[in-house]
């Protein structure tokens, strides 16, 4: 199997292996919140979770994408006017 095809395997395999959504109860969010930050460094976006960062528009964009794929229906449409990664971070650890 040459590199490229690995790589691609390997790709496709790690999509599979995403988590659950942060459930309304917030029942998982311990283990939700450690893997979010989990995928989001290994994605290079780990930056933009945290206070005083220098992430681009496209690194917030991309993890705000990322973490509402990741949170229950109903909490898209409560935070549906937050449009900053570390905002809606922070706001979903303090339900």
């Amino acid at each position: 199997m040459s590199q490229i095809s690995s790589l691609k395997f390997w790709m496709a395999n790690l999509a599979k292996l995403e988590f659950a959504a942060l459930d309304l109860s917030g029942d998982n969010y311990l283990s939700w919140v450690l893997d979010a930050k989990i995928h989001l460094r290994a994605n290079g976006f780990g930056q933009t979770i945290v206070d005083e960062n220098d992430a681009s528009p496209e690194e917030n964009a991309k993890a705000m994408i990322f973490l509402r794929h990741h949170i229950h229906e109903a909490l898209k449409s409560e935070y549906m006017v937050v449009d900053e990664p570390l905002d809606l971070w922070k706001a979903l650890g303090e339900r």
